[in-house]
């Protein structure tokens, strides 16, 4: 089943993918750009295997915290 869904493009964008996808098939260009960032169930389980890895959350919570220790600096 599909759903209408009312989008608002610049202007020039929409006459260049009228021109090069062709009338009727917007959606479906659109659709197939889209789906694999919202359908994604495979990304989800590869972060929640990469949080499982101690050492390398480690070195990402150093590494959030010396940057955010240099942003503070700088004021």
């Amino acid at each position: 089943m599909h759903k209408k869904l009312t989008i608002t493009l610049d202007e020039n964008v929409y006459h260049e993918l009228h021109s090069i996808i062709g009338r009727g098939k917007i959606s479906q260009f659109i659709e197939n750009l889209v789906k694999p960032y919202v359908l994604n169930k495979e990304l989800e389980q590869e972060y929640m295997e990469m949080a499982k890895d101690e050492e390398r959350e480690k070195e990402a919570y150093e590494w959030i915290e010396g940057v955010v220790g240099d942003a503070y600096e700088e004021r």
